[in-house]
């Protein structure tokens, strides 16, 4: 029962950061949401943030569905596509791009270094998934799709932290480096600890 509390949790959670994030990066200027200090990196680098957002939100979107068994045994064929999807246009680019992107986070060495390892992980990750499966190694493949995902879910917790961290009054300038490992740490460990078997829902 308590996994399917927390699988309808992620579901939620996923599904409103990408909505939230889609909307905001469409519908609203560049840069016009974010920290004014992060402003002018997020201008003279366009291209990589919004491949990043809408990529990484792609991801959110499918990620859930993918632990779902329900689909697994009665719609395998779509599994295997949205899988496809998750990984070469989600993972594969929403990485690239973030990589990217963390060599000119703000917040110096410490962001640089914390976005930077959570994207090489995340594209390493994905890519074991993606050669576990071509193996035919399921057990493997779940496995490193739990760390995946958990990695995915960097988007869901920054967006409580860093709301959190203004919510308690907290340098800006302090919280964010701490924050670019906050982020997705903590949600890597977990998946070690409890969920990284194999998950049904």
């Amino acid at each position: 029962m308590h996994k399917k509390i927390l699988y309808g949790l992620m579901l939620v959670l996923s599904l409103g950061v990408a909505a939230y994030a889609t909307i905001a990066y469409a519908a609203f200027p560049l840069g016009s949401l974010v920290h004014s200090d992060m402003k002018t990196n997020f201008e003279n680098h366009r291209i990589a943030i919004y491949l990043h957002i809408f990529a990484s939100s792609l991801a959110l979107l499918i990620g859930p569905f993918q632990f779902s068994k329900r689909l697994r045994a009665s719609r395998p064929q779509l599994h295997r596509l949205l899988g496809k999807i998750y990984l070469g246009l989600g993972v594969l680019l929403g990485g690239l791009a973030g990589l990217l992107m963390a060599a000119f986070s703000y917040g110096g060495l410490g962001s640089n270094l914390g976005f930077g390892l959570l994207a090489l992980l995340w594209l390493f990750t994905g890519a074991r998934a993606y050669w576990a499966i071509r193996q035919g190694d399921i057990v493997s493949h779940q496995q490193w799709m739990i760390r995946n995902f958990s990695l995915t879910l960097a988007a869901v917790t920054l967006r409580i932290y860093l709301p959190l961290s203004m919510v308690l009054g907290l340098p800006f300038e302090l919280c964010y480096p701490i924050i670019s490992w906050l982020c997705w740490v903590p949600n890597l460990l977990i998946a070690e600890w409890k969920f990284n078997r194999p998950m049904s829902v």
